[in-house]
């Protein structure tokens, strides 16, 4: 007899999770449907299944109505990505943002206001909740004063560990406590359900920005909340009124991603840990973040300039983002956390010292090499064809 889902170790799922269905359909690969729109002859029945999609948020049973509401591609990933976080459901949207609003607005809707939020979150997320533009308030915290800041009115509590960029790592099982009956949600795009699975701690809503490490190779952007079923149907709602879905190629990529995601954790993993090894003991080096359970994500604070750091690699590429299969490095500074502002970086623990490294699947020692040099100023000069490149299609216009 096979095992079944729940006996199957992480590795397993992560190749056949979305997939079980397919040697009975006679395919191999999980089919890709590009379809906008499905026909119905029976507008009768159309309008009963959308009265209950309208009513309680559960998918309309037959075949899909409206690209809008559902997609059997999509609809793979979800699946798939609920069950390596050990959710109910999971529901996918365009980007982590999109998917980070709408786990807000379904609070907004049911007249809940108020989020309290402990910093450092990813630049974007903190901006979203300091700027009100979904009409909410925010109450910023640290770990001990989440029971204390909630109020009757709260919605949220809103987690990311470990943290974007300092890599800071908190106690879900003890910030679920504090939480009470206010949904916990954490941020999981660091760690990945490779290395924690916050359900398990007591987080109700676990959020990815599947453009990282669900995707893995930088070419898809995509977000999804792994949640509860009632959840669920409410983000559905939300998602089909506000327009934000996830294109089904997308899905596909994403699904596809997953079914490496354990292997090149892992190897990822292994290689950012010998760095962040090396560069603690290097005098160039103030401070190395790196966290206990581990991951491909290495943070650390720089004697010298870190511009002229970001300035001098060569083989990894200085840019945004993270969770490829090549490494990259930024100044959050300057970038992810621009947007965050200077008295709030100083607050979530963010130097302007701090560069985040995002380690790829590349040669240890070819990477190191690389950050030795940077780090020393003899990485690639000033004025060097990199720093102005061609279009990838041609060289720029004179």
């Amino acid at each position: 007899m096979e095992p079944t889902p729940a006996a199957r170790a992480l590795a397993t799922e992560a190749v056949h999770a979305g997939r079980d269905d397919l040697a009975a359909l006679g395919v191999h690969a999980a089919p890709l449907d590009l379809s906008t729109t499905y026909p119905s002859y029976d507008s009768r029945a159309e309008a009963a299944r959308l009265d209950r999609f309208a009513a309680t948020g559960e998918l309309p049973d037959g075949p899909p109505v409206y690209g809008r509401l559902d997609n059997p591609t999509v609809a793979r990933f979800e699946q798939a990505l609920a069950r390596l976080e050990g959710t109910e459901d999971a529901v996918a949207f365009a980007s982590g943002m999109a998917a980070l609003t709408a786990a807000v607005l379904v609070r907004v809707g049911d007249g809940l206001r108020h989020v309290v939020a402990v910093r450092p979150l990813y630049g974007c997320s903190d901006h979203l909740l300091d700027g009100g533009l979904l009409g909410t308030e925010v109450t910023w915290t640290d770990p001990a004063g989440i029971e204390e800041a909630l109020r009757p009115d709260t919605g949220l509590v809103l987690v990311e560990t470990p943290a974007n960029p300092t890599l800071r790592e908190l106690d879900l099982r003890a910030i679920a406590h504090s939480c009470g009956t206010v949904p916990l949600l954490a941020d999981n795009t660091f760690a990945t359900p490779v290395l924690q699975r916050p359900h398990e701690s007591g987080a109700r809503l676990v959020l990815h920005s599947a453009t990282k490490y669900l995707g893995g190779h930088g070419d898809v952007l995509g977000g999804v909340v792994a949640c509860d079923a009632e959840y669920a149907r409410k983000l559905r709602q939300v998602r089909f009124e506000t327009g934000g879905v996830l294109h089904p190629l997308a899905g596909y990529l994403l699904l596809r991603g997953l079914a490496t995601l354990p292997v090149r954790v892992a190897a990822q993993s292994a290689t950012a840990a010998e760095l962040a090894r090396r560069l603690a003991a290097d005098p160039r080096v103030v401070r190395v973040h790196y966290p206990r359970l581990g991951g491909a994500m290495v943070a650390f604070e720089v004697a010298g300039d870190p511009h002229e750091v970001i300035a001098g690699v060569r083989l990894v590429t200085p840019a945004v983002s993270l969770g490829s299969v090549d490494s990259l490095i930024q100044h959050p500074g300057s970038i992810s956390h621009r947007v965050v502002g200077e008295a709030g970086r100083s607050a979530g623990g963010i130097s302007d010292r701090l560069l985040r490294m995002s380690v790829g699947l590349e040669d240890v020692e070819d990477l190191w090499r690389d950050l030795d040099a940077a780090l020393s100023g003899r990485g690639r000069p000033t004025g060097s064809a990199r720093e102005t490149p061609e279009r990838a299609y041609g060289p720029a216009a004179p």
